[in-house]
């Protein structure tokens, strides 16, 4: 039997837009995890979010996105006693964002921090039986910043490789997660940087920025990158509206992106282009010659670039039909 579905582990959590006039704000479903998870139903690709929200009208709204997407929700964990986290998204005159914080909570942490093992493994026979059509496992790093999520997400990746199921890691370093953190907050940049690394040996697929790439490995070329790592995986390396570089099944190279002017928020494209990558990856099979691969990145790319064309990351992922025409536009 052919595995097709995607588990994505992690955080689902709100982005508060800050407006162009800086005067005010607009509140957007999101979360990388997440982000991908629903990116996937639009590009026809089953996938399973894995995660934790509280249970206020926030963790509502994202079950029934979720829903209205057909996400499966059998292993959400609801939190009555924290909050879904809401962070404040600045944005710069370019349209990139960076995060500047959290909004205050009334609780002492937030849901996505108390992503618990014993309620999975309380689901062990179902899970099971989901990793047997899976065919990859993404999360990210953010919730290693909690020693309760970080637990349970080794838990769920030692369970994973039991089932052949391949694991897709996005490195997406946010700093300000491990700075307003009650459970890390403490822990030297150093340490925190050798920890992520550390995790990223259970890697197959492994996704970065740029800037990630520099910082982690203090080199930008995915072979030499994936050559540090244990399990030598596939690397990925984005870099805004410049071109891909990857190492995808034994061969290197560069993909350039489409390009297009009117880009109004960057929020959520890494996860679309994820999104769109793995799309391919289960859809055409897994490339062997650079042709293939260079498909696969450009249809990415094209997820990645269309998801700018307007605010807020889920909300403007695009379906597959409108990437199909977008790409046949670029060739006609």
């Amino acid at each position: 039997m052919k595995k097709k579905k995607v588990i994505c582990i992690g955080e689902a959590l709100i982005d508060r837009i800050r407006n162009k006039s800086n005067q005010g704000y607009t509140d957007f479903l999101g979360g990388a995890p997440a982000n991908v998870a629903c990116a996937l139903r639009k590009l026809k690709i089953d996938s399973i979010f894995i995660g934790s929200l509280g249970g206020d009208d926030y963790g509502k709204k994202f079950i029934t996105l979720f829903n209205e997407l057909e996400v499966n929700l059998d292993f959400l964990q609801l939190v009555n006693d924290s909050s879904t986290r809401v962070v404040n998204v600045d944005r710069d005159q370019f349209g990139d964002r960076f995060f500047s914080g959290f909004e205050e909570s009334s609780h002492s942490y937030f849901a996505d921090e108390v992503l618990s093992r014993k309620l999975i493994e309380k689901e062990i026979l179902n899970l099971e039986k989901s990793f047997q059509d899976t065919k990859y496992l993404v999360t990210g790093t953010i919730l290693l910043s909690s020693p309760i999520s970080s637990e349970t997400i080794f838990f769920l990746l030692e369970k994973a490789k039991k089932f052949a199921v391949k694991i897709v890691i996005d490195l997406n370093w946010r700093e300000v997660f491990w700075d307003h953190s009650r459970f890390s907050s403490e822990i030297s940049k150093t340490a925190r940087v050798n920890l992520i690394k550390e995790f990223l040996n259970h890697a197959n697929v492994l996704k970065l920025a740029k800037e990630e790439a520099t910082l982690f490995f203090e080199d930008e070329n995915p072979l030499l990158i994936s050559q540090q790592l244990s399990n030598r995986p596939d690397v990925i390396i984005t870099d805004g509206k410049n071109p891909v570089s990857w190492y995808i099944n034994g061969l290197q190279g560069i993909t350039e992106n489409p390009s297009i002017q009117k880009i109004i928020d960057t929020t959520g494209a890494g996860d679309a282009f994820l999104a769109g990558l793995i799309s391919k990856l289960i859809s055409s099979g897994y490339p062997s010659n650079e042709l293939e691969i260079d498909d696969c990145i450009k249809f990415a790319g094209a997820c990645g670039l269309l998801t700018c064309l307007g605010e807020g990351a889920i909300e403007q992922q695009p379906y597959y039909e409108k990437v199909d025409k977008f790409l046949g536009s670029l060739i006609s």
